[in-house]
């Protein structure tokens, strides 16, 4: 892998999430930096933000929150096992992925589907009690 020591290159906030494949585009990457889906150091910042290593990067991904730890700086997006070289995710933020995964797996299987799909009458009868209630 070709990645330098921050003393010799700067790189985007953008440009890094994209190279360490957080995000498939720049513009998602930057689309996702000014939509405060993520936080540098514990704040807001711009897509042209200059990454260094050590700094802390709190991404929200879809139902995930991931915090991970810059160990090395890339501009260029390589293959997947070489963009996990670029940081590192907290304990703290793997256990808390697993225990929502855990939750919104157990009330999933706590809603059984109906043993059958609605008949005229059901969908009739759905369709009252929706009226009724302004659902």
């Amino acid at each position: 892998m070709t990645a330098t020591n921050a003393d010799d290159q700067k790189v985007r906030l953008d440009k890094w999430l994209w190279a360490a494949r957080f995000y498939k585009t720049r513009s998602l990457a930057k689309e996702a930096i000014e939509g405060g889906k993520v936080h540098y150091n514990n704040q807001r910042s711009k897509p042209g933000k200059i990454v260094e290593t050590g700094a802390k990067v709190t991404l929200r991904l879809g139902w995930q929150e991931k915090v991970v730890i810059i160990d090395d700086i890339s501009d260029r997006r390589r293959g997947a096992p070489e963009a996990q070289k670029l940081y590192h995710e907290t304990e703290d933020s793997v256990k808390r992925r697993e225990d929502l995964a855990w939750q919104r797996k157990t009330m999933q299987a706590a809603q059984l589907p109906p043993a059958r799909r609605p008949n005229k009458k059901d969908r009739r009868d759905i369709r009252r009690f929706r009226e009724q209630h302004g659902i």
